[in-house]
């Protein structure tokens, strides 16, 4: 199956019709967004084709979205626990690195999905491999807004853009 992975979008309707694209066109099975929607306007563009899953982030506004998501897919609140082509994933925003890093160690996962630091990872731990896609990059920072897609069929998890785990560029970033 093919795993779409975005997180930290805070409204930019741009990056989050950017990932839509991106999902559809790398026919993502299931998208998962680890947190930082913020208002329930910018998850309406990921009401598409692939089932749709989310995480509440830490801003104001994630605590209104629940009912909108769950018009069109589902909303976990704090974690999501998903099996995905037999593979056993946690999402969750990322608010605590302490959490993510027991949700990784624990070894009850195959993959953890989180967020909120707005920077790339990808690395495995043991068994446990850990994706943040990154997010909007802070005002002045260099880099572009990224999506990742996750292709969970092999089993095997090698450096990005491989064909197990590919980032994808959404936006130039912040002007």
């Amino acid at each position: 199956m093919r795993l779409g992975i975005v997180s930290d979008t805070h409204d930019d309707l741009d990056a989050v019709e950017a990932a839509v694209e991106t999902f559809e066109r790398e026919d993502c099975d299931i998208v998962v967004h680890c947190g930082d929607v913020v208002a329930p306007f910018s998850a309406t563009p990921f009401a598409s084709s692939f089932d749709f899953h989310a995480v509440r982030g830490n801003n104001d506004g994630e605590w209104a979205l629940a009912e909108t998501v769950d018009d069109f897919g589902t909303y976990h609140g704090e974690t999501a626990e998903l099996t995905v082509d037999g593979r056993e994933v946690v999402a969750y925003h990322g608010t605590s690195g302490a959490v993510v890093d027991a949700l990784v160690e624990c070894g009850r996962y195959d993959y953890v999905l989180h967020g909120h630091t707005h920077q790339f990872v990808h690395e495995t731990y043991e068994d446990t491999v850990r994706i943040n896609p990154g997010g909007i990059p802070f005002e002045g920072a260099p880099g572009p807004h990224y999506a990742v897609v996750l292709d969970t069929g092999s089993g095997r998890v090698v450096d990005t853009g491989s064909d197990d785990v590919e980032r994808f560029t959404l936006s130039a970033g912040i002007e």
